[in-house]
């Protein structure tokens, strides 16, 4: 009997062995930037150089103004127009800053009034007081009129004051600003004493 020949062992299958990528990950994309809309010398030197309208020349990055080639009747019919664009803009500019401070000049004028209003009060109540304190050693008329005579003179003395201050500031001043106008009129009709 011929021999049996011994079972020959076959090496496992191999199953396909999966190809690695020998690139490398790259890293997660950033989201694209939002494009930025061009600056007005980008867009300028952009439009130049493609208008080949006669006339104009192109203009590159070279610092050239094309103004400088305008004719000076040209720069001058422009002034005038210039001149009440920066007039109109500065008065805007002072209308804007000077309704800003009046609106806070407003509102604090308003606070005032009203702190005032309180301590008129505050006075009334105070006097009461006085009056009711004095009423405890005297008669109740007696101690009014008190309190009412020393009101009396508080007001009459703030009055002299006042009356003093208001001679002072009007007062002629020789060197005050009322003489100073009054000088420059007189030179500009050339009378009076002026320096020539």
């Amino acid at each position: 009997m011929p021999r049996p020949t011994p079972a020959v062992r076959r090496p496992p299958a191999r199953r396909p062995l999966l190809r690695r990528s020998r690139r490398r990950q790259r890293p997660p994309r950033r989201p694209p930037r939002p494009s930025r809309p061009p600056t007005p010398r980008q867009t300028r030197t952009r439009s130049n150089l493609t208008d080949n309208s006669p006339g104009r020349m192109p203009v590159s990055n070279s610092g050239y103004n094309p103004k400088s080639k305008q004719s000076l009747f040209t720069l001058l019919s422009e002034l005038p127009g210039q001149i009440t664009a920066l007039i109109k803009a500065e008065i805007d500019a002072f209308k804007a800053d000077i309704s800003g401070k009046a609106k806070n000049v407003g509102i604090g004028l308003g606070l005032f009034i009203g702190a005032a209003v309180f301590a008129y009060f505050a006075v009334l109540v105070f006097i009461a007081v006085a009056v009711i304190a004095i009423d405890l050693a005297l008669p109740l008329w007696l101690s009014a009129l008190i309190v009412a005579v020393g009101l009396l003179l508080v007001a009459v003395i703030l009055a002299l004051i006042g009356l003093n201050r208001v001679k002072k500031g009007t007062r002629h001043d020789p060197d005050g600003v009322t003489a100073n106008l009054q000088k420059d009129v007189d030179a500009f009709k050339g009378v009076g004493d002026y320096d020539h």
